[in-house]
């Protein structure tokens, strides 16, 4: 593996959650992703990896992806992507874009009802 500089390589800080299956394993791990860019990402999980160890992720919104353990630091570890992703749509809310299925209170309040005349009435 050659040694590349990716510190000012555009990530977004984030906080979603990810699966990931260890190459020999069935069992996928359930892990915070911390941080995220088109060719990685850093996690965070109480679990034992190592520099070199593959596995597959699953990012919502997105296909597996395929990659590689490139350094471990306690809890956290970062893995570099074979390919590229487009971390906008990992970010991306699930289902529709319209907001109706979003849940009320995040979506922007409606114009007060009018009654009768269209005077706004306090009671």
């Amino acid at each position: 593996m050659q040694s590349v500089e990716t510190r000012n390589v555009t990530r977004d800080s984030l906080f979603l959650f990810a699966e990931l299956e260890f190459e020999g394993q069935t069992d996928p791990v359930r892990v915070k992703v911390r941080n995220l860019s088109a060719g990685g990402m850093m996690a965070e999980a109480a679990i034992v990896t190592g520099r070199g160890e593959r596995l597959s992720i699953k990012l919502r919104n997105l296909e597996a992806v395929k990659g590689t353990v490139v350094w471990v630091q306690g809890d956290r570890f970062g893995v570099s992507f074979d390919t590229e992703i487009d971390p906008r749509v990992a970010r991306a809310q699930v289902g529709s874009n319209d907001g109706a299925s979003a849940p009320r209170f995040t979506r922007p309040m409606a114009a007060a009802p009018k009654h009768g005349d269209g005077a706004l009435r306090i009671v």
